[in-house]
């Protein structure tokens, strides 16, 4: 039975009572109020094995929350150290995409000055042969001339 039943039955016995007069004492059943009484002590005990039962069990399932609450905080911390690490490896590649981007802008400004400066001279060493074949071929022209006797000079329409 109930611990809390029997101090109800135990309450009932004793409002059930007889009062003794100009007193505030009253006469209770003793064999009723002894039964009650080893009730509760047969109860008692039982009534605390529950008790500590609850107590283990609330202990027990406050230590799992709480391992469950460190494995969790660990998790978070493991994943929020690999985002840094990842964060900071995409900047690593980042930078290093930028340097190898500029350093390929310049070489190509390298080459294409190198190509400018090429083309420019190989124009200017055209024009340089063009301008000798030139003159060679006037002088030659110049020399024929001057070997061929002069025709003379019609008058147009004769």
């Amino acid at each position: 039975m109930d611990i809390l039943q029997l101090i109800d039955r135990l309450e009932e016995l004793f409002n059930n009572s007889r009062p003794i007069p100009l007193t505030h004492n009253v006469i209770v059943d003793e064999d009723k109020f002894l039964d009650i009484i080893d009730q509760m002590r047969i109860s008692i005990p039982e009534e605390v094995k529950k008790a500590q039962s609850v107590f283990a069990q609330k202990d027990r399932v406050m230590a799992q929350a709480q391992e469950e609450a460190n494995r969790t905080l660990q998790l978070a911390r493991e994943k929020a150290d690999a985002m840094v690490e990842k964060e900071a490896l995409v900047q690593d590649a980042q930078r290093r995409a930028a340097q190898i981007v500029d350093q390929a802008r310049a070489e190509a400004e390298e080459v294409k000055a190198g190509a400018d400066q090429y083309a420019l001279e190989a124009l200017m060493n055209l024009q340089s042969d063009l301008e000798r074949l030139l003159n060679q071929a006037q002088n030659g022209v110049q020399v024929l001339l001057s070997k061929r006797p002069p025709t003379e000079t019609r008058s147009p329409g004769k």
